[in-house]
């Protein structure tokens, strides 16, 4: 079990159509530091700064629901960036101009998909058993293998909102400009 991999969920930050934007960019946290998971099967558990210092170096890839089959964008290929700020594990994906990953949008767009996943194996955590009830473990190092848009969030501390986008809409739900909305200029911000 000791080198396992393991998936953790997190709500993305927010959402925002910007015109400006030629192709769609998914921006939010994958992890956010400090924070308690939700109950994971007898424990709760929070990530500690510093813990993707070294992971954000290494070949990662942007899955959609942990699927690679789906691949959303790669760091190696410049298509994925990960950046470790004072808030957690900060994401930026450009995903393809494919059918399903055009479909994702949308299922984001509608608020159906909200949330992030992290797949990792451990490289050092630290465990405080004094709540018997639930034990905490602390995750100080982690290697990381991908970040996922997916649907059910284990840490359950930030949210998507459609704020622009809704704006754009005009009385019939159609832009302003009379066109279908592009899901090309699509773009995911971070807060």
């Amino acid at each position: 079990m000791e080198n396992e991999i393991e998936r953790r969920t997190i709500n993305l930050t927010e959402f925002r159509l910007d015109k400006a934007d030629k192709a769609p960019v998914i921006r939010g946290y994958a992890a956010m530091f400090e924070k308690f998971s939700d109950d994971l099967g007898g424990f709760k558990e929070k990530i500690a700064a510093g813990a993707f210092a070294k992971a954000v170096k290494d070949d990662v890839r942007a899955l959609w629901n942990h699927d690679p089959n789906y691949v959303l964008g790669r760091t190696k290929a410049k298509t994925l960036r990960l950046k470790e700020d004072q808030e957690g594990l900060a994401i930026e994906i450009n995903p393809p101009d494919t059918q399903w990953a055009r479909d994702l949008l949308v299922s984001i767009d509608r608020g159906d998909v909200s949330q992030m996943s992290f797949g990792f194996r451990v490289v050092k955590d630290e465990w405080n058993k004094q709540n018997t009830k639930m034990p905490e473990r602390t995750l100080l190092e982690v290697r990381l293998f991908d970040v996922s848009p997916v649907t059910f969030p284990a840490y359950p501390q930030t949210s998507v909102s459609v704020r622009d986008y809704l704006k754009s809409l005009g009385e019939e739900g159609v832009p302003e400009t009379g066109r279908v909305p592009n899901l090309e200029a699509l773009r995911f911000r971070l807060k």
